[in-house]
């Protein structure tokens, strides 16, 4: 079976009723880091038979203006980096170190991400593949997304992700995760997002993986 994992009820509605494709299950896992890691925690501690196949996260996304990611383009994750787990300066944000150094990085499982890749492209759906970034609150300042982007060579920014993929390592389960962006990463101008169409866009592309993925 395949968890497929958002963090709101908008961005899994154009999936519902879904009956094509491989065994799923819809999981909503709430906004933040914080919630996503509780909820789906105790949801895979419910699994006792290990069948669950594969962790499918999705959703929307704002791109880093210069990342070559724009408004609707479908991303995929090669690597969830916790993209302001330090020391916050105005301009930067430094890792900690010594003790308090930890794992902020977290890489997608190779074999499923190469598998979405090659389905979507068959499909005429031009990709994006890099780093995504998961941030505790929402970029509102293009300078402050400037210094996340190069900071960490960004694509584009959530707010579920490194949570997502972090808790699969713990269950030694493989993650995916694919995002359509809604908005660029600028001075916030909600004027210019265009959330429903990438909500829609997404639900798409979830729904062909599920048809055409192969569980490894």
């Amino acid at each position: 079976m395949i968890l497929l994992v958002a963090a709101t009820e908008m961005e899994v509605l154009p999936v519902i009723g879904k009956k094509n494709g491989h065994p799923h299950e819809l999981f909503v896992a709430g906004v933040g880091p914080l919630e996503t890691a509780v909820r789906l925690t105790r949801r895979l501690c419910q699994e006792g038979d290990g069948d669950i196949s594969l962790v499918l996260n999705f959703g929307v996304a704002g791109a880093y203006v210069g990342s070559g990611a724009g408004l609707l383009d479908i991303c995929l994750a090669e690597s969830e980096v916790l993209g302001d787990f330090g020391i916050c300066y105005e301009d930067s944000v430094a890792p900690f170190e010594g003790k308090l150094a930890g794992s902020s990085a977290f890489s997608m499982e190779p074999r499923y991400l190469a598998q979405a890749e090659e389905i979507l492209a068959k499909q005429e759906y031009a990709c994006k593949k890099g780093v995504f970034v998961t941030v505790n609150g929402v970029t509102a300042t293009a300078r402050r997304g400037e210094m996340l982007r190069t900071a960490h060579n960004g694509l584009c920014e959530n707010m579920e992700g490194a949570a997502v993929v972090r808790v699969c390592d713990e269950f030694a389960i493989p993650c995916l995760e694919v995002r359509c962006v809604s908005n660029m990463v600028e001075d916030r101008n909600p004027g210019h997002w265009q959330l429903a169409a990438a909500v829609q866009k997404c639900g798409q592309v979830v729904s062909l993986l599920l048809d055409r993925i192969v569980p490894i």
